[in-house]
């Protein structure tokens, strides 16, 4: 635990640098498909099935990655994915038509982990004082990378196109392996037998709140993501000057990422001094109202204004979800339920482009901010609701004591 500051530095460079080389060209996705690898038509369907394969490969390894983490420390899964993300930017340079390209990131998808062992290192080597701090720091760095990788990748791919774009992916992500050589990481000796999926599932539903955490996860991601395959196409909509799309689509992503690193560390604090189940409340309330604004964007200050208000309060909702796993979960077992929170994540991360795209597609991206208004006031409710139930049930439980010693 002594090292824990120091960790949490260099997992937040670590975490920066590839979540950055990640967004450097995934939110340009459809203009490749439609510049370099020549899909006309259904850019959008293309677009989501690109992104959303990677997820699911990623989705169904993450519990056999937990294990080995649980097994054999969280340092060793953050070198190999770093190195394997890496080979799979790298990769993309040399692709020229788009069922290569999905095979590629088909590839992407079984070295994915980089960020749940992260926080799964996070978790386990922070004194439970400053867990919740820890845990909101951290999530500034995929934010801070959020923001400088779409504008990286927008000024760059005017120099060096987006081909140039994969190239500095695979560097950077490669930088990022090499960092956390320097984490110290605190283990007890283990002679735990690898676990199955299945085990670890059940050890998952036995843990009171843990399955309600997943669910939230699984539909947070998903309305987080459904997004991403149309917002570039729907800059241009609003009037963004098609040549310089990558560019202004962009900025628009950089919003959010901006808005988490100024508020997430906040968020953290406030979470752990509030309980982070009311924090949970207000990030996804401030979401919901904050999708449905986004219905009234003319143009793209008033949009990159939206996003950016919407932010501030999403940056509260993964910092929440994540602290109340590791609040809920066995110690031994935190690998592996890290792991199993980030399959539900991929899951809706899988879900969200796909459906983006068809809906983008069919209904109108304008639906798309509609939908994910509703489904994050839904889940706010939920949360409500059940802390509300909680409530009345130590209430309850108080009265009932009282009563007992009155009679004493």
């Amino acid at each position: 635990m002594v090292h824990w500051k120091r960790n949490l530095y260099i997992l937040w460079l670590g975490l920066f640098f590839n979540h950055m080389a990640y967004t450097l060209s995934i939110p340009f996705f459809p203009l490749f498909l439609q510049n370099d690898l020549g899909i006309q038509q259904g850019v959008e369907v293309w677009a989501g099935i690109a992104i959303s394969i990677s997820f699911l490969i990623s989705g169904l390894c993450a519990p056999f990655w937990g294990s080995l983490a649980d097994r054999y420390g969280s340092k060793l899964m953050l070198i190999r994915s770093g190195v394997g993300l890496a080979m799979a930017h790298l990769a993309n340079y040399w692709v020229y038509d788009p069922f290569t390209f999905i095979a590629v990131r088909v590839f992407q998808g079984l070295m994915a982990g980089f960020n749940p062992a992260s926080l799964t290192l996070v978790g386990t080597n922070t004194p439970e004082k400053h867990v919740g701090y820890a845990l909101g720091v951290i999530s500034t760095a995929t934010a801070a990378g959020s923001i400088l990788g779409p504008l990286a990748g927008g000024i760059l791919s005017q120099w060096v196109g987006l081909r140039g774009c994969f190239i500095a992916s695979g560097i950077i992500t490669l930088l990022s392996a090499l960092m956390v050589l320097g984490v110290k990481e605190s283990r007890e000796p283990r002679n735990i037998a690898r676990s199955s999926i299945l085990d670890d599932v059940k050890q998952a539903v036995s843990t009171p709140g843990l399955m309600r955490i997943y669910g939230l996860i699984l539909l947070v991601s998903t309305s987080v993501l459904i997004i991403e395959p149309v917002l570039t196409l729907y800059v241009v909509q609003i009037g963004g000057d098609v040549s310089r799309a990558t560019l202004s689509a962009g900025i628009v992503f950089s919003a959010i990422g901006i808005a988490t690193v100024i508020m997430g560390p906040r968020w953290g604090r406030i979470g752990g001094r509030i309980g982070y189940e009311k924090t949970l409340f207000i990030g996804l309330l401030g979401g919901g109202i904050g999708s449905l604004l986004q219905l009234t964007a003319t143009n793209l200050i008033y949009f990159g204004s939206l996003r950016f208000v919407y932010g501030l309060f999403f940056a509260a909702v993964y910092p929440a979800l994540n602290a109340l796993i590791i609040q809920y979960a066995a110690k031994e077992f935190r690998g592996r339920a890290v792991s199993l929170s980030q399959s539900a994540s991929q899951f809706g991360i899988v879900l969200g482009p796909l459906l983006g795209g068809f809906l983008g597609g069919w209904t109108g991206i304008p639906f798309i901010f509609l939908l994910t208004g509703i489904v994050l006031l839904t889940a706010a409710w939920v949360v409500r609701a059940k802390e509300f139930k909680q409530g009345a049930i130590r209430k309850v439980m108080t009265s009932d004591r009282e009563t007992t010693l009155n009679k004493l």
